[in-house]
């Protein structure tokens, strides 16, 4: 599948103090938002921070209550039919039918975006190729493994080669090997010049693919830069301790002055200075706690995830 996009702007979505509430219940408290054309920004946050109800504003499935939104140049209130030409979605809900056949899905959704027959199957063929689904296309969707169903739930949504694609948490529930799957292909939709709005709940999913990451907590945007720089703000390394018995945890924490978890094998903390590994093994000792593992690492965007998440709450 050879798509050429053109870029016209700079940001291919825009949003500038997006409000919402559902009765009292604030959702959104002021989200701003750009995502450059021909970048992958992923949208990160706890449950019920905000981050579908973005997307679906952005999608126009969604009013907000106050600000602004532009997609691919257009006003998403003003504009919506504009907007929902240039964009696809994927969303966490699957919207293939299990009863249909690969091919007869994507057949069609191509009707949906007015493809005549010739050109509805044509490009059905292309779309099953690009995704690997085509010694699969004349089964029922209901026999496709779950990541052979989000692919198609990707190619459904690449039935009409949207230049900016919306993807809503779209390797939830799949297994690691169909999660890498995913990623390749989300990959060469990027290269290809597809610009990607991501939402999900694997960290490791976001450090993978995102030019940059939003972090958004209590409907707001709490962190907005890339990866790298997202963990350089957290700072130091951590070192991370590997109990010999969980049951130490509660005085291990007092030894080190620090709240742990009870029954925590593991202890994480970020390194203070070049004698901190020898001041913290000093004192578990003294206090009879037994270390089986000692390790250093950089931080990770779970780190980051959970300082600022933490401090936002």
């Amino acid at each position: 599948m050879n798509v050429i996009h053109s870029t016209p702007f700079t940001d291919a979505v825009s949003a500038r103090g997006l409000t919402k509430s559902f009765g009292a219940t604030r959702v959104l408290t002021g989200i701003d938002l750009a995502v450059p054309t021909g970048t992958l920004v992923a949208l990160l946050g706890p449950n019920g921070s905000g981050k579908t109800t973005t997307v679906r504003i952005l999608t126009t499935l969604l009013a907000p209550d106050a600000g602004t939104a532009t997609v691919g140049g257009h006003d998403v209130i003003r504009e919506g039919v504009a907007v929902r030409r240039v964009i696809g979605l994927t969303s966490q809900q699957a919207t293939v039918d299990g009863l249909l056949t690969g091919r007869e899905n994507l057949e069609l959704f191509a009707g949906l975006y007015h493809l005549g027959g010739r050109q509805a199957r044509r490009r059905a063929e292309e779309l099953l190729e690009r995704f690997d689904l085509a010694a699969a296309a004349n089964r029922r969707v209901g026999t496709y493994s779950g990541g052979m169903r989000r692919r198609l739930d990707l190619a459904a949504s690449m039935v009409s080669a949207p230049r900016i694609l919306f993807l809503d948490e779209p390797t939830t529930g799949l297994d690691p090997r169909s999660r890498a799957e995913l990623w390749s292909v989300i990959r060469e939709l990027l290269a290809s010049g597809t610009t990607i709005l991501l939402t999900t709940q694997y960290l490791e999913e976001a450090d993978q693919l995102a030019d940059r990451v939003v972090v958004i907590n209590g409907g707001r945007v709490v962190a907005d830069d890339s990866p790298a720089a997202l963990k350089r703000q957290v700072g130091a390394e951590r070192l991370v301790l590997r109990l010999s018995r969980a049951e130490d945890a509660p005085r291990a924490g007092a030894a080190l002055g620090t709240p742990v978890d009870a029954d925590a094998a593991q202890l994480t903390l970020a390194v203070q200075g070049p004698d901190h590994l020898r001041h913290t093994l000093d004192a578990l000792h003294r206090a009879g706690v037994a270390v089986e593992h000692v390790a250093l690492r950089t931080p990770t965007l779970d780190d980051v995830f959970f300082e600022l998440t933490a401090a936002a709450a």
